[in-house]
């Protein structure tokens, strides 16, 4: 008896088709196909849980990163462009640059929030009334009356839009009066006055889907900012959106040239370099840490190559007598455990990806079912838990979970491409 001549490829039919035999069930064999079953549920739940979580932390990423941008802008010009005479010629040459969405200018400055006897700090934000829309979830959060109101009529100007957290704290509503305080004020020909006061009215409560800036935010219009903090006709900073917030480094370049000689350009990245380096830190250790929960689940394989090799050390030995070389075995038994992994790593996909794509009906099912809220909206002020499928993550998982299930096949094959058929015979 001579085995078919081995072709060119990598693996031959024979091989293959002997790997697929050994692992099929079968009743004096039931412990090997019971590792391999089980071998088969741990690589795939822990592919879908990766998935998952990584596309989870990905949709709160994406979320929470967009808030905050919205309100802050993705790119800022400063320099001698804020005082240049013809800065709105600069203000057109910037909002022309290919992939610029809009160009705002803006001034903010530090005050003192009082009520009664109860006094705190906020940051007042002066924009024009007409740039407001730039800031979407603010301006998405306000009523069409507010936002027709801001800056507009007799009493525009004394009007202010207010964070509705700030406003929960104070004890305001929308018409409530509030007194602000200038540390610096308004020139005068007596020189600085400092200290300046002035009431105004809350025009509305807004909703930057980020807690923290609803504490600490309010919106005046800048005409009205710039005379209340004595900043007449200056502005402290132009504000620049692009449509892509990830490109913002290569339109760097282009920016700068725009806003002309001098002027001084950063970007979302450095002004917010720890929040934005954490949330890099954290997926990547959250990535190595489930990533081992991957390589842990392959590492049954090992146990279920070993007993299949000790099942079938009488076959080793007769194929290796009718010819079979010591890599055709090798090759037998690794595709006996990477095929385990390859299936087990499909199923994880499809599993993970179908969670993903269905979680919002699955979270809304469980609350109906448990009659519980899982995901508070008024909190995270989002309708269902966010879940954003990266394509580059969902390769590196599949490509983690076949490495680790060759990995593991590889010891337990070697071994038995390593046995002597006359030692393994002897006692037969």
């Amino acid at each position: 008896m001579n085995l078919p001549s081995r072709p060119s490829g990598a693996f031959s039919a024979w091989e293959i088709g002997l790997a697929l035999r050994y692992l099929r069930a079968k009743r004096k064999e039931g412990g090997v196909a019971t590792i391999a079953v089980i071998s088969f549920i741990g690589i795939m739940l822990a592919v879908a849980v990766l998935i998952s979580v990584m596309s989870i932390m990905a949709g709160f990423r994406s979320e929470l990163l967009g808030r905050m941008l919205s309100f802050n802008g993705h790119m800022y010009a400063q320099g001698p462009v804020l005082t240049d005479p013809n800065r709105d010629a600069a203000l057109k040459r910037i909002a022309d640059v290919p992939g610029v969405v809009s160009v705002t200018p803006l001034n903010e400055s530090q005050s003192l929030v009082r009520v009664g006897n109860f006094t705190t700090g906020a940051m007042v934000r002066g924009v024009r009334p007409q740039d407001l829309a730039t800031t979407k979830y603010v301006f998405d959060s306000l009523t069409p009356q507010e936002r027709a109101d801001f800056g507009q009529g007799a009493y525009g100007g004394d009007r202010i839009l207010m964070g509705a957290a700030l406003a929960n704290s104070l004890g305001l509503r929308v018409g409530d009066p509030v007194t602000l305080y200038s540390p610096t004020g308004a020139d005068s020909a007596f020189g600085n006055l400092g200290g300046l006061e002035k009431t105004y009215f809350v025009g509305g409560l807004f909703r930057s889907g980020t807690a923290d800036f609803d504490r600490a935010f309010l919106f005046m219009p800048l005409e009205q900012q710039q005379l209340f903090f004595g900043k007449e006709g200056v502005w402290d900073a132009i504000e620049i959106k692009v449509d892509d917030p990830d490109r913002v480094g290569e339109l760097t370049p282009a920016i700068r040239d725009a806003a002309g000689p001098g002027s001084v350009i950063s970007d979302w990245r450095e002004r917010l370099a720890a929040f934005y380096g954490a949330l890099r830190v954290e997926r990547v250790a959250m990535s190595i840490i489930l990533g081992l929960v991957v390589a842990i689940a392959a590492m049954n394989i090992i146990s279920g190559i070993v007993m299949l090799v000790k099942n079938k050390t009488r076959d080793i030995a007769i194929l290796r007598t009718v010819g079979a070389s010591p890599s055709s075995i090798l090759r037998i038994f690794f595709m006996s455990g990477a095929m385990i992994g390859v299936a087990g790593t499909l199923a994880g996909l499809a599993l993970g990806l179908l969670f993903c794509w269905n979680i919002g009906a699955i979270q809304h099912a469980i609350e109906a079912v448990l009659g519980v809220q899982l995901f508070n909206a008024d909190v995270y002020q989002l309708d269902a838990i966010p879940a954003l499928v990266d394509p580059m993550d969902v390769t590196w998982v599949a490509l983690l979970s076949f490495s680790m299930s060759c990995l593991a096949s590889l010891p337990p094959s070697w071994t038995a491409s390593r046995i002597d058929p006359v030692e393994a015979l002897r006692y037969e």
